[in-house]
């Protein structure tokens, strides 16, 4: 690009902080309605290098509020789609893709094998989403981790701040259960809602499994975007 793509955001970041995002490698994991627009807004920051991670195929019932999720595109790997749309936004940046579940035995070599200055957890499973923050605390890597956005819809209740002070969130709740042992050890800044899940928006599956829970792409895409604001503040 003939051209500074990167201008406007310059105007506000300052010449240092573009060049740290710049330099900078990004471990993204989940790529659903969190997740996915907060990889747009740090591909669109200037964001250099990515990790993603997602094990996931899209599905019909994604396209309410996830980034990759398209007619066109059901079936596909998340990952591909979220690596060809940063690929698409900035020629330049180098996107490495992992379409797996994060687990406790294939974390340790993926930290073994990269240098991460950022992890963006989205990850909506208890136990892959515990190993993945302790995995940061232990090294000594910044994180930021997304608590539920599901049965919830008021951008007014969205909140930033520690894990151990969130409220009105069960993910959070269970999240803080998960890790009481590192309580008093480590901070862990979350992005959660006050609102109160809406019980109507939460239903069974008929086929089994996790709940049905309702969710609308105004409010995933925001925390997301607050995701992206405090990588962006904290690089």
């Amino acid at each position: 690009m003939a051209k500074n793509w990167l201008q406007r955001g310059e105007l506000l970041l300052g010449e240092d902080k573009q060049k740290r995002l710049k330099e900078s490698h990004m471990l993204i994991v989940g790529l659903g309605g969190v997740g996915s627009w907060a990889a747009e807004m740090l591909c669109r920051a200037g964001v250099g290098t990515f990790t993603i991670i997602d094990a996931d195929v899209v599905d019909v019932t994604n396209i309410n509020r996830q980034m990759p999720a398209l007619a066109c595109n059901v079936g596909k790997p998340k990952c591909d789609i979220v690596a060809e749309r940063m690929r698409a936004i900035n020629p330049e940046v180098t996107v490495h893709v992992k379409q797996i579940f994060i687990d406790a035995e294939n974390i340790v070599p993926l930290f073994n094998e990269n240098s991460f200055d950022f992890v963006v957890d989205a990850i909506d499973t208890l136990e892959p989403k515990g190993a993945l923050i302790r995995m940061c605390w232990e090294r000594g890597i910044k994180i930021i981790s997304s608590m539920g956005a599901g049965a919830k819809a008021n951008l007014a209740d969205i909140r930033t701040g520690d894990l151990w002070k969130s409220e009105h969130c069960t993910l959070a709740k269970n999240v803080r259960r998960l890790l009481r042992d590192w309580r008093g050890k480590y901070k862990l800044h979350v992005i959660y809602s006050m609102e109160q899940p809406r019980k109507e928006a939460i239903q069974p599956n008929p086929e089994g499994g996790k709940p049905i829970i309702g969710s609308l792409a105004y409010f995933t895409a925001t925390f997301g975007c607050y995701m992206a604001e405090y990588v962006i503040k904290e690089i």
